[in-house]
């Protein structure tokens, strides 16, 4: 009776680390490093913003009508000093060459401040560009932290994840964002309808891939046990007495 039983935790044992072989196998995948052009408008991203938020910041933390936003200015000024240097490092490490001059568009932003009438007016401009500028970069970064395969850029992506939410809050509370201005918002289609259905081709295709399935495990499994629960059965039942 003890050999049997020792048969049977020989079998549950074995079964059981079957079950758990496919999490160390799928572990430590090989991960590539080259860039997607995802990647890589993500890096001029940051970039370019950097180079006219740092200035535009400075300007609202001299003229801002508002305490807020002088405060809020020269905060986004100083963290994306930081932020600025990390695309730069990260840009060296990967061989990539940024822009050094904000674009066409930031550009005319920046005189559009400095042409501010009052400093009212200066304090809305400010609030109204910046907010659109980073709802428009804040989808991209999304993207690329939930997508890229380069471990440089992701560390890039969730830095700026943290610091644009972090300025989108702020210049939100300044009161002074006009929601109804604001462009559109443009999400990627998703077929709901196939979602459950990809799902399972997606769990059928790992299964296939590491030449394991956890039903058959699971079916062996069962078989051997009631195969050994009958072999006790006929060795142990009591026998007619002669």
């Amino acid at each position: 009776m003890r050999r049997l039983l020792q048969a049977l935790f020989v079998l549950l044992g074995a079964g059981f680390a079957a079950l758990a072989a496919p999490a160390v196998a799928l572990a430590g995948p090989n991960i590539p490093t080259q860039l997607s052009n995802a990647d890589l408008t993500l890096l001029n991203g940051v970039r370019t913003a950097g180079l006219w938020e740092m200035p535009a910041g400075q300007m609202a933390a001299e003229r801002g009508a508002h305490p807020i936003v002088r405060q809020i200015g020269a905060t986004i000024a100083q963290q994306h000093v930081k932020l600025d240097q990390d695309v730069v490092d990260a840009a060296n490490q990967l061989g990539v060459t940024l822009p050094t001059q904000p674009t066409d568009q930031q550009t005319g932003w920046l005189n559009e401040m400095r042409g501010a009438s009052s400093n009212q007016e200066f304090d809305q401009i400010f609030v109204a560009r910046l907010r659109a500028a980073h709802g428009k970069i804040f989808p991209i970064i999304a993207a690329v932290r939930s997508g890229t395969r380069n471990e440089i850029v992701r560390k890039i992506a969730q830095e700026a994840n943290t610091v644009v939410e972090g300025h989108l809050s702020m210049l939100e509370s300044t009161d002074l964002v006009r929601y109804g201005e604001l462009p559109p918002i443009a999400l990627p289609e998703v077929d709901i309808a196939n979602a459950g259905s990809l799902v399972q081709t997606a769990q059928g295709r790992a299964e296939a891939g590491s030449g394991f399935s956890p039903t058959v495990v699971w079916v062996v499994l069962i078989a051997a046990v009631v195969t050994a629960t009958a072999s006790s059965y006929r060795v142990f039942r009591p026998r007619p007495a002669r």
